[in-house]
């Protein structure tokens, strides 16, 4: 499980909604997604809660195609920073080199990064089970 500042409040319904609108999605089409007994209404409320019930975070995860961990681990600061370093910038004047139109989309981003980090969890635990057999080799030779 990640960890993270406890002085950064977790919000799972703005991580819902800053999601939904990363795809591009009006809470219609979210509420679509998830079953006939979702309205846009029920969406706009969900994206209020600072903290959801874990089989609707499931729902929801599985409708946006973005693992659960991603709506309970972002907190605002890193969301902020996801997306400013993502956003487009067309609006703006800017050097020709500065590319306003990224190649990559930011929820694959956090996929990958989720993705990675449980790699680098399951390497850890690897060795810590092999140093384990070591070491409990070495004590049967005592």
């Amino acid at each position: 499980m990640a960890t993270h500042n406890p002085t950064h409040k977790i919000h799972e319904g703005r991580n819902v909604k800053r999601f939904r609108e990363m795809r591009g999605w009006k809470q219609e089409g979210l509420a679509d997604e998830m079953g006939e007994e979702w309205t846009q209404r029920k969406i706009s409320l969900l994206e209020q809660k600072e903290t959801i019930e874990p089989e609707i975070l499931l729902l929801v995860s599985t409708a946006l195609n973005i693992p659960v961990e991603v709506f309970q681990n972002l907190d605002d600061e890193q969301a902020i920073n996801v997306i400013s370093n993502t956003a487009n910038f067309d609006h703006c004047q800017q050097p020709s080199f500065f590319n306003s139109n990224p190649t990559f989309n930011p929820i694959d981003m956090i996929v990958q990064l989720h993705d990675e980090k449980i790699a680098l969890y399951e390497r850890m635990l690897k060795e810590k089970e092999e140093m384990i057999a070591r070491l409990e080799k070495l004590m049967e030779g005592k």
